[in-house]
């Protein structure tokens, strides 16, 4: 079980996967984990700076303070991740087709980020940010986003009555998003 403090890990292929390491402080630039395997790790206040993550599996992988930017991160099944102090952020990566279900992550930042097609149901992001984020056909049934931010988000479609709303904060030019479900006309 390989443990490792501080290091800074660039250009690494991850092709193989990972099992059961252990990673402190450390960061990973440049690096490619597509379609890799990373069963049973910890990272705890790792970044990871311009790393393509798509459709990699972090099966009971535990992600504490755990900072994603520039990130290509595409149908990533976050839920399938350890329970225990789950706490990331996202900064200008793409997220789309990725899944947060059932994941509790309140106050996450998602910023500047394209999150097409995520799953978010059932999963409680209160306090959470979504700071100009594309929220094209991301799901959101029986989600907890009370006094979530969504001011600069777009694209979303939120059914308020399947949601837990109750202080969450939307823009002006959004609220066409929260009346989808109505199938109403808003012209102007």
């Amino acid at each position: 079980m390989p443990a490792y403090e501080d290091k800074i890990f660039e250009g690494v292929s991850y092709s193989e996967g990972l099992s059961k390491d252990t990673f402190e402080e450390c960061t990973f630039s440049n690096c490619d984990f597509t379609d890799a395997k990373i069963l049973y790790c910890n990272f705890t206040d790792c970044t990871f700076i311009n790393c393509n993550l798509s459709m990699t599996d972090l099966n009971q992988s535990a992600l504490n303070n755990v900072e994603f930017k520039n990130c290509k991160i595409l149908g990533v099944k976050f839920n399938n991740c350890h329970d225990f102090i789950f706490e990331v952020s996202f900064d200008n990566c793409m997220l789309d087709y990725s899944s947060f279900e059932r994941r509790k992550m309140s106050k996450t930042i998602f910023k500047n980020s394209s999150l097409k097609g995520v799953d978010f149901g059932d999963a409680d992001i209160k306090q959470s940010k979504f700071i100009n984020t594309d929220l094209n056909e991301a799901i959101f049934y029986n989600t907890n986003i009370q006094e979530t931010d969504f001011t600069t988000a777009y694209n979303y479609s939120i059914d308020l009555s399947q949601n837990s709303i109750k202080k969450a904060r939307f823009a002006k030019d959004g609220l066409a998003g929260l009346l989808n479900q109505f199938d109403i006309i808003i012209e102007g």
